[in-house]
C-alpha cells in the first residue's frame, strides 16, 4: 500500500506523526510525506533549511516532499495566519510536481485545519481517498483557545472545515469527546472512528540508576515535561508551590522542556522566592524522558481552563502512563476521565491550585507500594487502550478497508 502523509509538521520537528510514519514504514507500507520546512516551535527555519532549500529528503528510507512556507516567527496571530495559509498554498502547488501514484492519503491535523486544503488537491491529483486524523477541533481552536471573536471569520473557518470533512472517506478522532462536536458539522456518524494517540516504544518503566541521577535533588520530586506555554497554565503550578510552601511541605518541581513563557515563568518564580523549589533542567531528546521519569515520585500535567482543552487528551498522558508513574493532573474533561478511569493518579479541575495541592498531599501520604500500584495501573490501562503496536495494527486495518 502506497500512503501519502500530509502534515504541516514532521521530523526534525517533534510530533507524534514521526513515530507513526516510522511504524507504518517498518511494517512494509510504502510511505511518503508532504510537509513544510521545519520551524516549530522556535518560529525560525531549522539549521540547513530555508524557504527554497532542502525540498527533497530521505528520512529512514521515507521520501519527504517539503513545501516552502512562511515561518511562524513570534507566534502572533498574523504570523500564524501567514504560516498556515502559506503551507496550504505552496503544498498544493508542490503536489503538481509529484509524479507518483498513491493509494491512500493520511492527514495529520494537530493544527491548523488548512492542512486539509492540499489533502483535497492530492485526492483529485492521485484519485485517492483521504483519512483525516483530527487532533484539534476547528473553528473551536481559534474561538476558545485563540480568542478570535470575529463572527464572519469563524463562519468562514467552519465552512472550510465542513468542506474538508466532506471530502474525507474517514475521520479519525483522538478523543471520544470530539465526536458530538464533529457530528454537528454535517459529518455522517459512519465516517467517524475513535483513534487515540499512542506513544513511542521507548516510553516504558526504567531503572533509576542512570546518568541523570546526579541532576536530581533529594526529596519528593514532581516532574513536568513538555512545552512551557500559556496553555500549560504554569500559574496553577506556581500557586500550588506557594500553597504547599506555606504549609511547610517540601516539593521539588522538576521542569524539563522549553517554550515561549519559560523566561517569564522563571522570573515570577524568582520574585516569589521559590527558586529553591523549582529546578529547570532544559530540553532533552524525547527518548531521554523515561530516564528522567524514573526519578519522579509523580508526573505532572496541567492545562488552562478551556472548552477545547477539556475535549482533548494531552499527548503526555500516554507517555506518562507508559512509564508506570503516578500522575498529578490539573485539567478537565477527557484527560481527567482517563486518569480517573485508570486509577493512575489524582486529577483536579483546571486552574484549581488548592485541589491540585491537596492531591499532591494525598499522594505523599500513600506508601511507596501504593504509589507503585497506582503507576502500574497506568501502564496496564496504556497497554489496553493506547499501546503503539495495537494502534498501528488498527490504523493499517482502517487504511486497508
Amino acid at each position: 500500500m502506497r500512503v501519502l502523509i500530509v502534515s504541516q509538521y514532521f521530523w526534525p520537528e517533534n510530533f507524534k506523526i514521526n513515530d507513526v510514519v516510522n511504524g507504518l514504514n517498518d511494517r512494509g507500507l510504502e510511505v511518503s510525506v508532504l510537509t513544510g520546512k521545519p520551524n516549530y516551535p522556535s518560529g525560525k527555519f531549522f539549521k540547513n533549511y530555508s524557504f527554497f532549500r532542502n525540498s527533497h529528503e530521505i528520512y529512514n528510507g521515507i521520501k519527504i516532499y517539503r513545501s516552502p512556507l512562511l515561518p511562524r516567527s513570534n507566534g502572533s496571530g498574523f504570523r500564524l495566519f501567514l504560516n498556515y495559509l502559506s503551507f496550504a498554498f505552496f503544498a498544493s502547488i508542490r503536489l503538481i510536481f509529484i509524479n507518483k501514484k498513491f493509494d491512500k492519503i493520511l492527514v495529520y491535523e494537530p493544527s491548523p485545519i488548512t492542512v486539509g486544503i492540499p489533502a483535497i488537491v492530492a485526492k483529485y491529483r492521485f484519485n485517492s481517498p483521504i483519512y483525516f486524523w483530527v487532533q484539534d477541533l476547528w473553528p473551536e481552536s481559534i474561538t476558545d483557545a485563540g480568542g478570535i471573536k470575529n463572527k464572519k471569520l469563524i463562519d468562514l473557518v467552519n465552512k472550510l472545515t465542513i468542506v474538508i470533512y466532506k471530502n474525507c472517506k474517514k475521520i479519525l478522532v483522538q478523543s471520544k469527546a470530539f465526536i458530538p462536536y464533529i457530528l454537528e458539522q454535517k459529518v455522517s456518524k459512519h465516517k467517524l472512528i475513535y483513534f487515540p494517540n499512542s506513544t513511542e516504544n521507548f516510553y516504558r518503566p526504567t531503572n533509576k540508576n542512570n546518568i541523570y541521577k546526579k541532576l536530581m535533588p533529594n526529596g519528593f520530586k514532581i516532574i513536568f515535561a513538555g512545552n512551557i506555554g500559556e496553555a500549560q497554565s504554569f500559574e496553577t503550578i506556581i500557586n500550588s508551590a506557594l500553597y504547599l510552601k506555606e504549609k511547610k511541605i517540601k516539593i521539588n518541581w522538576i521542569i524539563i522542556g522549553d517554550g515561549r513563557q519559560k523566561n517569564n515563568i522563571k522570573m515570577k518564580i524568582k520574585n516569589l522566592d521559590l527558586d529553591n523549589t523549582f529546578h529547570f533542567l532544559g530540553s532533552y531528546p524525547t527518548n531521554q524522558m523515561p530516564l528522567f521519569f524514573s526519578h519522579a515520585d509523580a508526573l505532572l500535567v496541567t492545562l488552562k481552563k478551556s472548552k477545547i482543552f477539556s475535549l482533548t487528551i494531552p499527548n503526555k498522558i500516554q507517555s506518562y502512563m507508559a512509564c508506570s508513574k503516578p500522575i498529578i493532573a490539573s485539567l478537565d474533561g477527557e484527560g481527567s476521565r482517563v486518569i480517573s478511569d485508570s486509577n493512575c493518579g489524582f486529577a483536579s479541575p483546571s486552574e484549581d491550585h488548592i485541589s491540585m495541592s491537596e492531591s499532591i498531599i494525598k499522594l505523599m501520604k500513600l506508601s511507596k507500594k501504593e504509589r507503585e500500584t497506582m503507576g502500574n495501573n497506568g501502564r496496564i490501562y496504556f497497554e489496553k487502550e493506547f499501546e503503539r503496536e495495537k494502534q498501528l495494527d488498527k490504523l493499517i486495518a482502517i487504511l486497508d478497508e
